[in-house]
């Protein structure tokens, strides 16, 4: 058998890829982000709804459910 070359990254200090030019696939990051605000911005729309139908607001809501769920 032949030895197996393995190629990994140089290691680096820490927070060094923080700070400098990597070639990230920015459009890729982009469009996560993106989905990540756009799913917080309907928990946020939601806990307000939900506070407004039960007059709890989130953590009541969830105090209530597990009361429902234990009775």
């Amino acid at each position: 058998m032949s030895k197996q070359d393995f190629s990994t990254s140089p290691h680096e200090a820490f927070g060094e890829g923080l700070t400098t030019r990597r070639p990230w696939n920015t459009k890729a990051l982009a469009g996560v982000e993106r989905l990540n605000g756009r799913v917080a911005m309907l928990g946020f729309a939601a806990a307000l709804l939900g506070e407004w139908l039960t007059g709890h607001g989130p953590a009541g809501q969830v105090v209530a459910l597990v009361r429902w769920y234990l009775s």
